[in-house]
């Protein structure tokens, strides 16, 4: 019976199902799949060895970053009693997240976020059920705006540096929201989908906060501030259209935005270093490492449900991009996406992996290119002789 619980709740429509689980009897028109036993799945899957780690590690304060890297915040009395009343208010993991989502002002939620999280740990709060808002609160800056109007580099008022780095802190404040978002959403299906995936999507959502922290200190460092150029909606838009399906949830937001940033990162590191950005070029590379483990969650995550349910996680990922519209393009990084554990045939076209097939193919070319170049060259000069 369980497993055809998972079936409805994990992979059917969520907005099939009712806020408030019904009897298994309700779904009598799948009993045959209860009786049948799952099918057994044969995953190539090498985890991320720092996944239970990062699980297992304690809070985080390091929520300034330093002379030397992240280090401790001094928290300010002046700020805390109303983030704390909010927060202190909420009997449930579900319920705190809510509050999150409700909150406009940007560092005021990435504080909330970040007690939220702790309260959790500290005091082993329930998940709870709770109803997510529609979408989540938003500061009247920055203006949201297609990707088409957001000024490029060379037409922005924010030099490079900036302007890269209000890119990332817009990313990361959507990415509190996502994490957000998924758990008091999903919510009402903690019994099946079990506390740690909700303490993993908390942890997430805290860890967003902090690298939201960063920017926004480099960013007042530098002169500038989050809201001073426009930005998309793109993210939420892509959360948006999973909010009925916990799987395409997983598909949509750590394995293929989250994954975006393995992808990005090292790219964004080599132009700041280049700009003579150094400071700003470490908080990029700290934070682009800190989200194997958000990817790692995804995949491991995916996974799991995938085997509670009896489908090939390979073709069932493809299916949900398909089938929620989730684009997923390249340049890339095959390094960090490893490290992190999503297997190369799920975004490659085929199991042998066609991008590595067209690289050893051109090598081939080239070296026969090479040849049959020196070869002539040799007839040439033996001609000659």
């Amino acid at each position: 019976m369980l497993h055809l619980k998972l079936r409805v709740v994990l992979f059917l429509p969520f907005r099939a199902v009712p806020q408030k689980l019904k009897p298994v009897c309700a779904f009598s028109s799948l009993s045959s799949a209860s009786s049948s036993p799952l099918p057994s799945i044969s995953i190539n899957y090498t985890p991320w060895p720092g996944l239970k780690p990062w699980r297992q590690s304690p809070l985080n304060e390091d929520r300034l970053w330093g002379p030397n890297g992240p280090e401790p915040l001094q928290r300010s009395s002046s700020s805390a009693p109303t983030v704390q009343s909010a927060v202190g208010a909420a009997s449930s993991l579900a319920e705190m997240g809510a509050h999150v989502l409700s909150t406009a002002d940007p560092i005021a939620k990435a504080e909330l976020s970040h007690l939220a999280f702790s309260r959790w740990r500290n005091e082993k709060l329930p998940v709870g059920a709770f109803r997510a808002p529609d979408r989540p609160a938003r500061p009247p800056k920055p203006e949201l705006v297609s990707p088409k109007e957001i000024p490029s580099p060379k037409d922005s008022s924010l030099p490079l540096n900036a302007y890269m780095l209000h890119n990332l802190a817009h990313v990361e404040l959507n990415a509190v929201d996502l994490a957000w978002d998924t758990v008091v959403r999903f919510s009402p299906f903690a019994e099946i989908l079990g506390d740690g995936f909700f303490a993993d999507f908390a942890h997430v959502a805290d860890d967003e906060s902090r690298h939201f922290g960063w920017c926004s200190q480099r960013l007042s460092e530098l002169g500038f501030r989050y809201g001073d150029m426009p930005a998309h909606n793109v993210l939420w838009r892509e959360c948006e259209k999973s909010s009925d399906n916990v799987a395409a949830r997983l598909a949509a937001i750590p394995l293929v935005q989250e994954a975006r940033g393995l992808d990005a990162g090292p790219r964004l590191v080599q132009k700041l270093v280049g700009f003579g950005d150094l400071r700003t070029s470490k908080i990029v590379g700290r934070i682009a490492d800190e989200e194997v483990a958000h990817v790692a969650v995804g995949v491991d995550r995916f996974i799991s449900i995938c085997q509670r349910t009896g489908r090939p996680p390979s073709s069932t990922f493809k299916d949900l991009l398909k089938e929620y519209t989730i684009e997923l393009k390249g340049p890339f990084n095959y390094t960090s996406r490893d490290k992190a554990g999503i297997p190369r045939e799920w975004y490659e076209n085929s199991c042998t992996g066609k991008h590595e097939e067209e690289q050893q193919l051109s090598v081939v070319h080239d070296r026969l290119a090479s040849i049959i170049a020196m070869e002539s060259e040799n007839s040439s000069l033996n001609g000659r002789c």
